[in-house]
Formats: C-alpha cells, sequence, structure tokens
C-alpha cells in the first residue's frame, strides 16, 4: 500500500492551511495598523458617537427657535384682529409644529445608530482579541499596503470635525495669512 496520494494531498491541504493562516493575519495587521489613517476601524464608534451628538444639537438647535417663533406668532395673534391675518397666522402656526414634529427623527436616529455602535463595539472587541492572540508585536512587523491611492480630493476631505480635535479657527485663518 503506498502513501504518496494521502501524503501529497495532507501536503496540499497543509499548504493551504497555511496561506489562509497568512491572509488572515495580513488583515488583522491591517486593521490593526490600516495604510490609510483616515479609517481606523476603533473610530468608528466615535465618529458615529459624533454624529448623534452633531444631529441632536442642530435638532435641538431647530425646535429651540420654532417654539420661539411660535410664542412670538401668538404675541402677534394677540395684537391682530384681522381674519385674514389671523388665518396666515394659525398656518405659520401649524408650519412650526410640522417642523418640530418632523425633528423627532433624531430621537429614532441616535437609538438606531446607537445599536450599530455596540455591533461596532462587539467587533471591535472580536479584533482586539485576535490582535493578542496573534501578538501585536507580530503584527506590526506586517506590511500593510493602501487598497487604493488616494484622489487629491479624498487627501482633503476629513468630514465634520471631532470638537477636542478639529482644528481652530484661528488655525485656519493662520493659513490665509
Amino acid at each position: 500500500m503506498t502513501t504518496e496520494p494521502i501524503d501529497q494531498s495532507l501536503k496540499s491541504e497543509l499548504t493551504g492551511l497555511f496561506q489562509y493562516i497568512q491572509r488572515v493575519r495580513q488583515e488583522i495587521a491591517a486593521i490593526n495598523r490600516p495604510a490609510d489613517k483616515d479609517h481606523r476601524f476603533e473610530t468608528m464608534g466615535e465618529q458615529l458617537d459624533a454624529i448623534v451628538k452633531a444631529t441632536e444639537q442642530a435638532t435641538n438647535t431647530i425646535m429651540e427657535n420654532m417654539e420661539q417663533s411660535g410664542e412670538r406668532l401668538n404675541l402677534l395673534r394677540g395684537k391682530l384682529e384681522n381674519d385674514d391675518q389671523l388665518k396666515l397666522i394659525d398656518r405659520l402656526l401649524e408650519n412650526n409644529n410640522a417642523v418640530i414634529e418632523a425633528c423627532s427623527f433624531q430621537d429614532i436616529t441616535g437609538q438606531r445608530i446607537s445599536k450599530v455602535v455596540k455591533s461596532v463595539t462587539y467587533v471591535e472587541d472580536r479584533v482586539n482579541a485576535l490582535i493578542l492572540a496573534w501578538g501585536k508585536d507580530e503584527l506590526d512587523k506586517i506590511e500593510v499596503k493602501p487598497d487604493h491611492e488616494k484622489t487629491e480630493d479624498e487627501k482633503l476631505m476629513h468630514g465634520p470635525q471631532d470638537p477636542e480635535r478639529a482644528i481652530s479657527q484661528s488655525e485656519i485663518d493662520a493659513l490665509f495669512d
């Protein structure tokens, strides 16, 4: 009985498994230390949290201003007697209320994004466990290349800045001096 076909098959399977493990290591290294600093995995949850906060702030500003407009319209209403003018005030108040109702999307959006943040955090924890299992020092030795070269526009775009990391207006102004 010859074992050569079995040995060759086993060698082939082990080689395939080794190549697959190398690819997994490369992918984990890319998550741990991406070539493009704008796509760091651990900042995804922070970015989503920033979206929720910015949306909440904008929504609150809109609602506060619409409420103030409503109060002023009601003051104006008390000074008017003309039916056409009173009807116009009523339509404006209805529009204000419609805007305030439409702003309720923010709460639902915030809840949905919070669920996504929990999922991202869960995945991040699993990836960090893999990084520890492989050994961070070993992963740092792996060269990570960008998927594609950034266009000039992509190099300039950074999106809304986190207030704690953003450049100040005076720093921006200094660029033009």
